[in-house]
């Protein structure tokens, strides 16, 4: 196949096995100069390790950038803010992270004059549409360069075997063959023995959360303290939004908080498998809805649970760019003016529970939610709406009864007109005879309203 000419081309890079191989792929394929770009969103790697890796292998430069904060505050927190969960247990780890890393990315080609961009996403994979989106919505000019759609490699024992013919030093190794993702927010595991739904994760493979059947018994309480839907402190400590992810990463992983393993629709049309570590992710989600319950009026919360199905599947799709997603932030960031406050959270062998919540914007008013009777409620006055809401089930009711009556009369008649057994002399001239009128039915009393 004919390729153009390709100069520079920035290249999204992991030190993983796919994006190791991408760049002598890349200057064998195309002869172009590789400049590896290296987003830090809270992998807790060795990104200096992986810069020299990347100029080993033989890029002509390497970036490393640190995304962490901008990762959390505009977009991980805009998600939770949303209640952004997929298909009813993925928190959005890797989706969330994608748009922060491609934008930063694409403008860094931008700056240094490059005229392409390349990724390490499957051709089968969610990665790629979220990647290319956002080449497209931040620089749509260039060219985009994705291997596992072009080179003849199918498998990951392939890319081990390249890697190896070209001395690329790859810590996947033919028996441990799970791909992974990690990030502040969470780590993600798939392939390997998990392509096969009906196996069970090994113990071993979890990274940030223990076992919850070795966890403690008694569990721990964590306080979350909230402004306008972000958290902002743990147990009264206020704290920077990597410092208090971090931290209750670790409190809530210490108790097995945060795993989920799902078959979930991925963006490309077939189901895949894969299980997550999101411990405080989790746990933030818990609280955060919470005092949205305690905050918020039924209306709101109804239609939020809507708009959230929505911005999950946006997320999930690579879809942060546009304009539909920029409109449910809106309304989001409206209905998060009032939840502001504090969820106490027990975190217990894999549990997350609420043991109490509290907040100046409270729309919980003690006398009147109390079984206590006060003065500033008049019970009499819901007779009124009961009957005003019982309305549709009256005249309903009504409507059945005149129904009824109506089907017993003409059944009636019809039976009484049915041939008569025979006779003899005149009276087999005889008109049939009227049946005898039914007593007329007393008089309904008017239904109460």
């Amino acid at each position: 196949m004919t390729r153009s000419a390709v100069k520079t081309c920035v290249l999204a890079y992991s030190g993983g096995l796919d994006t190791s191989i991408i760049i002598p792929w890349l200057r064998e394929t195309y002869g172009c100069r590789v400049v590896a770009f290296i987003a830090d969103v809270g992998q807790e790697e060795d990104l200096d390790a992986a810069r020299r890796k990347a100029l080993r292998t033989g890029a002509a430069d390497a970036v490393v950038e640190d995304l962490r904060e901008t990762f959390l505050r505009d977009y991980v927190f805009p998600a939770l803010q949303a209640g952004a969960v997929y298909e009813g247990g993925y928190l959005l780890g890797t989706a969330l992270a994608r748009p922060p890393i491609a934008k930063r990315q694409a403008e860094y080609a931008l700056e240094i004059g490059a005229d392409a961009l390349a990724h390490g996403c499957t051709g089968k994979g969610n990665d790629q549409v979220r990647f290319e989106l956002a080449y497209k919505a931040v620089a749509p000019g260039l060219r985009v360069i994705a291997p596992w759609r072009e080179w003849p490699i199918r498998s990951r024992e392939e890319a081990l075997a390249y890697a190896v013919a070209r001395g690329v030093q790859v810590d996947a190794t033919p028996g441990a063959l799970f791909s992974r993702d990690a990030n502040l927010w969470h780590t993600s595991h798939e392939g390997g023995i998990l392509e096969d739904p009906s196996a069970s994760p090994p113990e071993s493979m979890f990274q940030r959360t223990a076992s919850p059947e070795k966890c403690p018994g008694r569990g721990v309480d964590v306080a979350v303290g909230f402004a306008r839907g972000i958290p902002v402190s743990l147990d009264g400590e206020t704290l920077d939004p990597i410092a208090l992810v971090t931290r209750l990463n670790r409190i809530a992983g210490a108790h097995g908080v945060g795993r989920a393993d799902l078959v979930e629709s991925r963006v490309v049309g077939m189901k895949s498998r894969g299980v997550y570590e999101t411990p405080a992710g989790t746990a933030l989600h818990a609280a955060h809805g919470a005092l949205e319950g305690l905050t918020l009026d039924r209306e709101t919360l109804r239609l939020k649970a809507q708009l959230s199905v929505a911005f999950a599947d946006l997320v999930y799709a690579g879809q942060w760019f546009t304009p539909i997603r920029e409109a449910l932030t809106a309304f989001v960031s409206s209905t998060q003016r009032f939840v502001t406050g504090s969820v106490t959270l027990r975190l217990r062998q894999g549990t997350v529970a609420v043991r109490g919540r509290a907040s100046s914007e409270s729309l919980y008013d003690a006398s009147l939610g109390s079984f206590t009777m006060r003065d500033d409620y008049d019970q009499m006055d819901a007779a009124g709406f009961i009957n005003i809401v019982g309305l549709p089930a009256v005249t309903r009711a009504r409507a059945r009864a005149r129904g009824e009556g109506d089907g017993a009369g003409v059944g009636a008649k019809t039976r009484s007109r049915a041939p008569a057994a025979a006779t003899t002399g005149a009276d087999s001239d005889a008109r049939t005879p009227e049946p005898a009128r039914r007593p007329a039915r007393a008089a309904r009393p008017a239904a109460r309203v």
